[in-house]
Formats: structure tokens, C-alpha cells, sequence
């Protein structure tokens, strides 16, 4: 996810006084400014809650927080009602039945493909370098970790680091090379739900679009020993221009499938 909002778009802020220590801690950590509980004077607020960490838009017409969450909703859904054959993620990085590859999401964003990836088994590494987003990401992971029942899965199989994406692959050892690399860019989605439009409008406000997706797909493609998968909605034209090896449609959005050299058609 691109940085591109100006730091002074968005401050910290704590829900009530009893959040002012916690809230504090996170604005010297992310060198924002800090406000007062109830100071609505900047476009996006971070608010340290009681129970988690939420991104706010302000003003008369703003939507609802942003947060993630892993143990109730859409994410606890697919994890106890999902299965690998319904979920296309799933299928697209998984090359062969069964399998559980280990993945490094490059767009970590708010966690949510990565969360049903190991729920199926895979061990993923995410990646989200917009700063704010990888505090929301991180708050989220670590209220699951502490979960009776989800917890030791989370703590296992999802790992998140904060950074560039392109720095981390073109750094990692080849003997922590992933065998799968899941990118989803950020791109104009036509999905019209409350939900999605209420997230996807508060994350651009903070990242801008995507002006390197391009480069992404280079390094991944170095990176990965087996594949890259590409999240795309339908009508998308391929990453970069560049013709997948695979295409894998999945009702409104595709998944592309660049294999690695060293992959043959057995691995399919």
C-alpha cells in the first residue's frame, strides 16, 4: 500500500481519558500529532478505544470506524463456514490439493485474504507499509493471539512486519525465500457494499493510489519459488501490463498466477 497522505492529515487521539497514556505512546511511535478525546480537527483521527484501535473520518457525513477484526464478522465467517473449494485465494495459492504453502502477503492491508490462507494451513508472512494501517493490522493480530480459541493459530501461522515490500523480498535469504507471493494493489473496485466503500474510501484518503504495483511484481517475481498470485478485479487489466501464466476467476474479481522458472505444469 503506497504512502502517500501528509502526516499532518491525521493525529491520535483517545477515546476517553482513561486511553490518554496508550494513545500517547501511539503518537510518539508514529510521529503524529496527539490530540484531545473529542478534538474532531484533522480529516482522519486514529483512536485508541477501550477495546481496539480504530481509524476515523471526520466531518458531518463520515462513515464508521475502520478496525480490524478477526474474531467476529465477515473474517469468523469464512473461518468456520469456509472451505478451500469456496475460497479462491485459497485455490490460487494453493497449486496442488492440500497444500500449505508458506506466503508472504506483500499488500498486508487489513489482513483479511491472509487470515483465511491460514486458517487453511498456510504460514504467512504479511507486509503493510503504510505506517497507520500496519498499527491497525498489528492491533487486530494481537487481539486474536489473545483469543482462547483462535489464538494459537494466530500466533503461529501470521507474522507481520512493517515496510517496504520491495526492500524485504529483494533482501530475504534464499533460504527464507516464500514459495508463494500474494499481491492485491489497490485499484478502483466497483464493489458498491456499505462496508467495502466505507473501507476502501478512509484507506485511500491515507495511502493515495498505487504508483508502483509495477515494481512490486518484479521483485515478487524474484522473490517467489513457485508463484505469484495477483488479486485483480475482473475487468482489470493484468498487473503492469504483464500476461499471467494462469488466470483464476472468482465471481467479480480474478486471480493472476505468474509460476517461477523452475515450475512446471505438475505444480498446477
Amino acid at each position: 500500500m503506497s504512502t502517500m497522505t501528509e502526516p499532518t492529515e491525521i493525529a491520535v487521539a483517545p477515546e476517553s481519558r482513561e486511553q490518554a497514556a496508550a494513545a500517547a505512546d501511539l503518537a510518539r511511535r508514529l510521529a503524529l500529532p496527539l490530540l484531545a478525546p473529542g478534538d474532531e480537527s484533522f480529516p482522519l483521527l486514529l483512536v485508541v478505544t477501550a477495546g481496539r484501535l480504530e481509524l476515523h473520518q471526520t466531518g458531518p457525513w463520515a462513515p464508521g470506524p475502520v478496525y480490524v477484526d478477526f474474531l467476529e464478522g465477515k473474517a469468523d465467517f469464512r473461518r468456520r463456514y469456509g472451505s478451500s473449494r469456496d475460497e479462491g485465494v485459497v485455490r490460487a495459492v494453493a497449486s496442488k490439493k492440500n497444500r500449505t504453502p508458506t506466503v508472504l502477503d506483500a499488500t498486508g492491508g487489513l489482513g483479511r485474504d491472509a487470515f483465511v490462507l491460514a486458517v487453511h494451513g498456510c504460514r504467512v508472512t504479511l507486509v503493510e507499509r503504510q505506517p497507520v494501517v500496519a498499527a491497525l493490522l498489528a492491533d487486530g493480530l494481537a487481539r486474536a493471539a489473545r483469543d482462547e480459541k483462535l489464538g494459537g493459530l494466530v500466533r503461529e501461522r501470521l507474522q507481520l512486519l512493517s515496510g517496504d515490500s520491495r526492500m524485504i523480498m529483494r533482501e530475504l535469504p534464499a533460504a527464507e525465500r516464500p514459495e508463494v507471493i500474494y499481491l492485491d494493489p489497490m485499484y478502483p473496485h466497483r464493489d458498491t457494499t456499505a462496508l467495502v466503500k466505507k473501507e476502501m474510501m478512509v484507506l485511500r484518503m491515507l495511502a493515495g493510489p498505487d504508483l508502483d504495483s509495477g515494481e512490486l511484481l518484479a521483485a515478487a517475481r524474484t522473490c517467489a519459488t513457485r508463484r505469484v498470485v495477483v488479486k485483480r478485479p475482473a475487468e482489470a487489466p493484468p498487473l503492469a501490463g504483464l500476461p499471467p501464466e494462469l488466470v483464476q476467476n472468482s465471481g467479480s474479481h480474478r486471480f493472476d498466477i505468474y509460476l517461477t522458472a523452475k515450475i512446471h505444469n505438475a505444480d498446477v
